[in-house]
């Protein structure tokens, strides 16, 4: 009876262990929704602002905190209101190869002088989704090498939408910035989140992104059964993956425009948390690590075949 009664304990050890380390590697959007709130407290956080610095102190001690480091990519950027400081954050998780997937979102929000405007979803969605996905990640067992970037100064300056260059102020330096170094090589796919937390995901087909990547996306949302938030509806939108693109870097834009701008809450005052989902940032979350091992293997295969790239920060 005692021998039995052992075996029973510790089968009941090891199915808890189980369930911690399937919990530790499972998108937690309770959390994201979380970091959301916080994200928002700090209020209108256009590029140069304090309230941004505070939102990048808030990135260090949360990244810090699971183990994750961090580094700052800081520059001055020509505006139309003139030289804007601007840092980009980037986070690194190494994996068993150097080469890198690299998951970004803006964190910054347009700059609005006549309300106030905290961007729950529009800067403030994706900030927070990247920063969940930097623990699963975390403690997950990777073949390749994970970085997290928070881009700064996605948004335009000029009052109305983007005009020349006065827009993706961040990804533009970062790409030219891993031009410089050789580095840019290293990056095997890009995904890009953004606007991924609003009410009714409708997430557009985006049409400049890579097509292989794209599909095995789509594709999981349908085995997954969250197909109407990944509707097979094509639109091409201008983003921050479009500097990569250019570069040769494969990308990917998960994002929900159209449905969240058709709704008024696009670049308003309207954006705010109510308007906001855990369950958008939990669909979101879902998708892409289910969709994860088949993007891997197929960068794998790809990078075992490829010349070995030089290494470093940014």
């Amino acid at each position: 009876m005692k021998k039995t009664a052992s075996l029973a304990v510790a089968a009941v050890a090891i199915l808890v262990m189980a369930l911690a380390g399937a919990a530790q590697t499972a998108f937690d959007s309770t959390r994201a929704y979380e970091h959301l709130r916080q994200i928002v407290q700090f209020g209108p956080r256009p590029a140069g602002s304090a309230a941004l610095e505070s939102t990048r102190k808030y990135f260090r001690q949360q990244l810090g905190a699971i183990g994750v480091q961090t580094s700052d990519q800081t520059f001055n950027a020509s505006t139309p209101i003139g030289p804007v400081k601007m840092t980009n954050v980037v986070a690194t998780i190494p994996g068993a190869r150097p080469e890198r997937i690299v998951f970004t979102g803006h964190y910054d929000t347009k700059l609005f002088r006549d309300f106030t405007f905290v961007g729950a979803n529009d800067g403030g969605s994706s900030a927070a989704f990247l920063l969940e996905l930097a623990r699963v990640l975390k403690a997950r067992k990777n073949p390749l090498t994970m970085e997290i970037l928070f881009l700064d100064g996605e948004e335009a300056f000029h009052p109305t939408e983007w005009r020349g260059t006065d827009h993706t102020y961040g990804s533009r330096y970062y790409v030219e910035a891993a031009k410089r170094d050789g580095t840019l090589k290293s990056i095997r796919a890009l995904v890009l989140v953004d606007m991924i937390g609003g009410r009714d995901l409708t997430l557009d087909r985006e049409t400049n992104s890579t097509p292989w990547l794209t599909e095995t996306l789509w594709q999981t949302a349908r085995k997954l059964g969250v197909q109407d938030n990944f509707p097979d509806r094509p639109e091409p939108i201008e983003d921050d993956h479009l500097p990569f693109l250019e570069a040769g870097v494969q990308a990917v834009d998960i994002i929900d425009l159209n449905h969240y701008a058709a709704a008024g809450w696009w670049h308003t005052r309207e954006d705010t948390l109510d308007k906001t989902s855990a369950r958008s940032l939990q669909v979101v979350g879902d998708v892409l690590l289910a969709a994860l091992p088949t993007i891997e293997a197929r960068l794998v295969k790809g990078a075992a075949t490829a010349p070995k790239p030089k290494t470093g920060r940014h």
